[in-house]
């Protein structure tokens, strides 16, 4: 039986670029910077955060070691207690974000890393 869901994989073009986005844009720590047999994986999660992390991979290398996989981004939503701060956060650090929208018990906002992936945040 699963218990848990321990990590993400999310597949980038630029390693370094995203841990950048993540830890300087985003409030994430790393965790753990690997490399062995020429792969390197970077586990990544949100400050004081128990619990599933984001592990960022080359897209590249994982796409020659295994090109049956889908290295498209996955759909995540991240959650914060506060929106309206978090919004405004990433808009002075220049990152790319939706409108928020109100839901009938939550908001809701979309927001872009720089390889142009699109991730959500709802208040919770």
């Amino acid at each position: 039986m699963i218990n848990q869901l321990g990590q993400v994989m999310v597949y980038v073009n630029d390693q370094d670029k995203a841990v950048r986005f993540w830890t300087e844009k985003a409030g994430f720590q790393v965790l753990e910077d690997q490399e062995e047999g020429g792969m390197r994986w970077i586990e990544i999660a949100p400050a004081n955060q128990t619990g599933s992390t984001i592990v960022l991979h080359d897209k590249e290398i994982i796409s020659r070691m295994s090109p049956e996989l889908n290295l498209g981004t996955p759909s995540l939503m991240f959650f914060t207690e506060d929106l309206d701060q978090l919004y405004n956060d990433f808009k002075n650090k220049n990152v790319t974000v939706g409108e928020i929208v109100e839901m009938t018990s939550t908001r809701v906002f979309n927001f872009s890393d720089e390889e142009e992936n699109y991730f959500a945040v709802m208040e919770k």
